[in-house]
């Protein structure tokens, strides 16, 4: 056998070989954080790791049974309960809908905090249960796990891995404190657009001032929903030196489930990897029914609609409204919706309680994504190259969708002022102008240009981490100085001083001379 072929035999026979798994403790978080979590789970088990995911006794998404992990089930409140979070969804859209006031607003984003506040609350108290239950803790610490892996947009992770000693790698685009370069990375104003700004990198000076009013905002935010619930715990359990955030702020790897395709340039730093769109693959044969229907379209082609994981229905006038649009389309249409049948609704539209949106998207015929724009759903667009049209409903929905706009890959229709005419001509918009098809084409073809393919960017640094037992080497040492040291606020003003000091010894050492030969002269004449 000649040398090149029996490498590469060997090479296949080492790959049918176990691997040597490592053990990884995770804590997520419920709802669509849990959809993209779950892929990394499938792909490390795959790999030959063993699972243990930690989850709400309370929960919607999250099994306490499955063939990739084992559980740990925490008493508490603390996840998502879909009765009660189908009522808070249903508030925030009739906030959303009584249109642009500033009252409508305030009520909405107060809302939102309180929610937050309360579930942060839970979860503490939850974590707090944990580590006083000693033989849960003598568990975990038996159990010998070589990583945490954790969604920073709840608290948890970084705590109980601080607790166990462990390397902590995230899965994240928000933390506690907001968009997640914010923890750790400079955030200039000034070109850095805050979440919820709906701005560029490109600002005017009015645009700038948006920007740091929203800033202000969000600090007081992250005071009353999260220095207030995590401050009194962290100091209790890991001493009043700690600040809770350098629990967060000292993960090993941030795993961002963005890139640089859908976000704006921007300052990073070295333990950041970034794997948008890790949950996003060519599509797959369609179901016979579905596969007919869609090549039922003709040369017209298929509208997809899905308003994501935690919106099943929209009101029913909102619903009758869209219904309305699409009956006038030439295309078919294939629209997740699991409330009452719109009265309005046309032949060409198809009802579905739940579509394989993957695969649909990479189909050659769909020609337009309606979507709420969640981050899962903005990546897959992007990723097949499908223009969207964008229905923001709540949290970071209307910010994602503002991007998509600003790179011409989407058009935006406000709830709040939704009917018939407009999302016809927004759609039709839309769907004959090759514009917005041809830019998100084109970020398609700048997303999958690249050496990796991003969920395997992803399980390399997660087993990076566990081999090296942490990756300190990347983490910046600037969280851990004070606010006047990181601006060197000290030494300019040491350099001031001492720039001062000179210039007084200058002007005294000036009109000491002066002084001398002026009175020496004038003794003189006299």
């Amino acid at each position: 056998m000649h040398p090149p072929a029996l490498a590469t035999w060997i090479l296949l026979l080492a790959g049918l070989l176990p691997a040597q798994g490592g053990k990884v403790l995770v804590f997520p978080l419920d709802g669509s954080h849990w959809v993209n979590m779950k892929v990394l789970i499938e792909e490390l088990h795959a790999r030959g790791h063993n699972i243990t995911v930690i989850r709400p006794s309370v929960n919607w998404y999250i099994k306490a049974e499955s063939p990739f992990y084992t559980s740990v089930t925490l008493e508490t409140n603390a996840g998502l309960d879909q009765e009660v979070f189908g009522s808070f969804v249903k508030r925030t859209l009739d906030l959303r809908r009584q249109g642009g006031s500033v009252w409508s607003r305030v009520a909405l984003e107060i809302d939102l905090v309180k929610q937050f506040y309360y579930i942060n609350k839970d979860l503490v108290e939850a974590m707090g249960k944990t580590f006083e239950n000693e033989e849960l803790m003598k568990e975990f610490r038996e159990a010998e796990y070589d990583v945490v892996l954790s969604d920073p947009a709840g608290g948890g992770g970084a705590l109980i891995a601080r607790k166990l000693g462990l390397p902590l790698v995230f899965n994240v685009r928000w933390t506690i404190q907001g968009e997640g370069h914010q923890c750790i990375a400079p955030s200039p104003l000034s070109y850095v657009p805050i979440a919820g700004s709906e701005l560029t990198d490109k600002m005017t000076f009015c645009e700038r001032l948006k920007n740091v009013f929203m800033y202000l905002f969000t600090r007081l935010q992250v005071a009353y929903v999260t220095d207030s619930t995590y401050m009194s715990f962290v100091h209790r359990y890991f001493g009043p030196d700690v600040h809770y955030m350098e629990l967060f702020q000292d993960a090993d790897i941030w795993l961002m489930r963005n890139d640089f395709t859908f976000e704006f340039p921007r300052p990073t730093m070295p333990n950041v990897v970034y794997m948008g769109g890790f949950q996003c693959k060519p599509s797959k044969p369609l179901a016979q029914d579905l596969a007919d229907f869609v090549q039922s379209s003709g040369e017209h082609g298929v509208v997809v609609m899905s308003l994501g994981t935690l919106v099943g229905h929209l009101p029913d006038d909102a619903a009758e409204e869209i219904a309305g649009a699409f009956a006038q389309l030439p295309q078919k249409v294939i629209w997740r919706h699991t409330g009452k049948r719109p009265a309005a609704l046309g032949n060409n539209t198809l009802l579905v309680d739940w579509l394989p949106q993957n695969d649909l998207l990479g189909h050659p015929k769909t020609k337009v994504f309606v979507a709420h724009g969640g981050t899962n759903g903005v990546q897959e667009a992007i990723y097949h190259g499908v223009p969207i049209l964008g229905l923001p409903l709540m949290f970071d929905q209307s910010d994602n969708l503002s991007r998509m706009k600003a790179k011409g890959g989407a058009k935006v229709v406000d709830i709040a002022y939704l009917n018939r005419d407009n999302f016809l001509e927004a759609l039709r918009a839309v769907l004959e102008d090759p514009s917005y098809r041809e830019n998100m084409q084109r970020l398609s073809r700048l997303h999958k240009d690249q050496p990796m393919k991003p969920l395997d960017q992803a399980m390399f640094w997660i087993e990076y981490v566990m081999r090296h037992k942490g990756a300190p080497h990347l983490r910046t040492q600037s969280f851990r100085m004070s606010w006047i040291q990181y601006h060197s606020v000290d030494v300019i003003a040491t350099l001031l001083a001492a720039l001062l000091l000179t210039l007084l010894l200058c002007l005294s050492s000036g009109m000491f001379l002066w002084r001398k030969v002026f009175c020496r002269r004038k003794v003189k004449r006299d």
